[in-house]
């Protein structure tokens, strides 16, 4: 047992003589005085001693009042029952923050409601299974792109992704970096992975993803393919019944739509995808190969927004790679951001949920 110990000046002055009750003593000397509490009070002397490290509280107190502090969490999360249709996560090829997993623990914890599994060399729909499986509260869904690592516009990789246990296979990308328009535009390689012939009509191929696509309601991306070719797409789809297209990242470089073309396309009933990512890309990017893809101004996505109808757009970020903001603070940036430049909320909800919804669970 530890004893409690008290010095012996708590109570006697500076000789070892006792103190009085309710008294305090000033000073060192034999025959200096004892001075009452209420007389040190009326010097305002004691209020220092008494109150102690008390008395120095205040004024910290204000400073800690006055000084300029991040706000604290929101009480709603502003991201709560968005999608976000296109986000890459570990394991990769490529670099990427989180994993599965912590991806989607951290979009559930926004209270997001549901995510897209996008990789560029392997299939998802099982990852988006073990997603589910371990993470309750979040829908995960996956897809596979027509890559060169799959065999490129190859049927039999569509038929087998969605046959995937679970059903979440609900999404084909068209080749991204091995198309032939983005080999061309970048200069990786004399020619790519191709959607049209020579006359620009879709290739056979092509016709039976589509077919596919429309029979399993899949969701078709149309991946870094031009702007014409993706107008083609569209038009073939549309006639056969694949009514549930996406041009991806309409405004990022490779793709680069204009107005006019996003009208096109929103006309025949495609919709158009909006990423995050865009903000951080440009000749001012932290990571080399972002400088070579175009900056998109929150502004121009904003007027694109108003000029062909949030009705006709779906909100996702792209995001995922080592060293950039996270998918789920990337989606916040994205929707507050947008919102300032003019988006109601209600459009942000209509493009960020309804419309993904349509198209992945519809």
């Amino acid at each position: 047992m530890v004893q409690s110990y008290l010095p012996r000046w708590k109570f006697t002055d500076c000789c070892g003589q006792p103190h009085p009750p309710g008294t305090v003593h000033i000073g060192c000397h034999p025959h200096t005085p004892h001075t009452a509490r209420r007389d040190l009070l009326k010097l305002g002397l004691a209020a220092p001693i008494i109150m102690g490290l008390g008395a120095m509280a205040l004024p910290v107190r204000a400073i800690a009042q006055g000084r300029n502090f991040p706000p604290p969490p929101p009480v709603t999360s502003p991201i709560a029952g968005l999608m976000d249709t296109h986000v890459h996560s570990a394991p990769d090829v490529f670099g990427r923050g989180f994993d599965d997993e912590q991806m989607a623990g951290l979009y559930r914890d926004r209270g997001v409601e549901a995510v897209v599994i996008k990789n560029h060399v392997v299939p998802t729909a099982d990852r988006a299974w073990f997603v589910r499986k371990h993470v309750a509260g979040i829908k995960a869904f996956g897809g596979i792109v027509l890559n060169s690592a799959v065999g490129g516009v190859n049927p039999d990789a569509v038929q087998w992704m969605w046959r995937m246990q679970g059903g979440y296979g609900r999404v084909v990308w068209f080749p991204t970096f091995d198309a032939d328009n983005h080999v061309k535009h970048f200069k990786d390689a004399p020619e790519g992975i191709k959607i049209v012939d020579a006359e620009g009509k879709v290739l056979p191929a092509v016709r039976d993803v589509l077919k596919i696509a429309a029979q399993q309601k899949l969701v078709i991306q149309t991946g870094h393919i031009s702007p014409t070719e993706a107008l083609a797409v569209i038009a073939a789809g549309r006639d056969m019944g694949a009514d549930r297209i996406v041009v991806t990242h309409c405004q990022f470089e490779v793709v680069n739509m204009t107005l006019d073309q996003m009208k096109e396309a929103a006309s025949m009933g495609a919709k158009l995808e909006l990423c995050a990512l865009g903000q951080w890309m440009g000749p001012e990017a932290h990571y080399e190969w972002m400088k070579h893809w175009r900056h998109v101004k929150i502004a121009e996505t904003a007027q694109a927004i108003k000029a062909v109808g949030a009705g006709n757009f779906i909100l996702a970020t792209d995001l995922g790679q080592t060293g950039n903001p996270s998918p789920a603070d990337g989606l916040q940036i994205f929707a507050l951001e947008l919102m300032k430049a003019g988006v109601t909320k209600d459009e942000i909800m209509l493009m960020g949920h309804e419309v993904s919804g349509r198209l992945l669970m519809g």
